[in-house]
C-alpha cells in the first residue's frame, strides 16, 4: 500500500462511486442509455462517456482527436467544449462498448491507485492545459463520480449512497463555494453571518461570516445573530449547489428563516459548480 494517506479518502470515494455506477449500467437495455439526467443535455451514456474519459485522463492515455458537430448548442464555452470532447465521441457506442470501456478502466485505474507512490502535491496535467497537484486531481475525480452516479441513480429511478464516502468528498467541495455564493453573488452586507442547517444522510451546521470589508469565510460555529437562516435536506443541498435542481423547482423543501429576500438571492444562484 503505497498511496499516501492524504490520498486515501479520495481513492476510496471514487472507488465506492465508480463501483456503484458500474453496478447501475451493466444490466440496462440499450434503449436506457438514452434516458436524460439531471445533468443539463448529458443522457446516461454521455454521463459513462465522461467518467471513462476523464478517469483515462488521469490514466496519462491521449485525448481523442475528434471534431465536435455544430449543433451541440449546450456547448458555449472552452471548458464545455473540453468535457464535450470524451462525451461526444462515444455517442454511437453501444451498450456492450460502453460497459466493457468502463470495466476496463475501472480496472486500469484500480491499479494506478494500488501502485501511487507520487507525493500528493505532485503537479500532474489538468483540463485544458492546465496543472493541478495530484491531490486536488484526486479530491475532484472522487467528488465528480459522486455527483455522476447520483445523476444516473435520478435518472435510473435507483436511489442510494447518499452517505457514502463520495458524499461526504462533495459536502467539503461545495461548502468551499459558500463564501462566493453569499458574499459575492447575492452581496450579503458587511459584518453580517449567514447560517446553513442541512439535514439528512449528510448533516451539517455551517455558518458563512463576512466581515467588515466583505470577505467572507465558512466554520461550523454557530452564529447568535444570523442574518437569515437557510434549512433543507442534503440531497436538496448538493443539488442546488451541483446546478441539477432550480430554486423554483425544490423551494417548498428549503425553508428559510430571517431576511427573506437575502435568503432568495443566495438560493437562485447557488450552484457552484462549473
Amino acid at each position: 500500500m503505497s498511496l499516501h494517506p492524504s490520498l486515501q479518502t479520495y481513492a476510496d470515494a471514487w472507488t465506492h462511486a465508480v463501483e456503484a455506477i458500474s453496478e447501475l449500467v451493466s444490466p440496462l437495455a440499450e434503449s436506457e442509455w438514452n434516458r436524460a439526467t439531471p445533468c443539463p443535455a448529458w443522457s446516461v451514456r454521455d454521463i459513462v462517456s465522461h467518467v471513462i474519459g476523464l478517469d483515462c485522463e488521469m490514466l496519462g492515455d491521449p485525448r481523442p482527436i475528434h471534431t465536435l458537430p455544430r449543433d451541440l448548442y449546450h456547448v458555449q464555452t472552452e471548458s464545455q467544449r473540453y468535457m464535450e470532447m470524451q462525451v461526444d465521441v462515444r455517442r454511437h457506442h453501444t451498450a456492450p462498448e460502453m460497459t466493457s470501456e468502463l470495466e476496463y478502466t475501472i480496472i486500469r485505474r484500480s491499479r494506478q491507485l494500488r501502485n501511487e507512490s507520487r507525493d500528493p502535491s505532485a503537479k500532474i496535467r489538468g483540463p485544458l492545459g492546465t496543472e493541478q497537484t495530484l491531490e486536488v486531481a484526486s479530491r475532484v475525480r472522487a467528488f465528480d463520480v459522486w455527483v455522476h452516479e447520483q445523476d444516473l441513480r435520478t435518472a435510473l429511478n435507483k436511489p442510494g449512497n447518499l452517505d457514502s464516502p463520495g458524499a461526504y468528498v462533495a459536502r467539503d467541495l461545495l461548502l468551499q463555494g459558500l463564501p462566493k455564493v453569499v458574499a459575492e453573488k447575492a452581496g450579503a452586507p458587511a459584518s453580517s453571518a449567514v447560517v446553513f442547517d442541512v439535514n439528512g444522510p449528510v448533516e451539517f451546521l455551517r455558518t458563512v461570516r463576512v466581515d467588515a470589508e466583505g470577505k467572507a469565510t465558512v466554520d461550523s460555529a454557530p452564529s447568535l445573530g444570523p442574518l437569515v437562516t437557510i434549512g433543507m435536506d442534503w440531497d436538496i443541498y448538493f443539488r442546488l449547489a451541483c446546478g441539477r435542481v432550480t430554486y423554483a423547482a425544490v423551494r417548498d423543501r428549503v425553508k428559510v428563516e430571517g431576511d427573506q429576500d437575502l435568503g432568495d438571492a443566495i438560493l437562485r444562484d447557488f450552484a457552484v459548480t462549473p
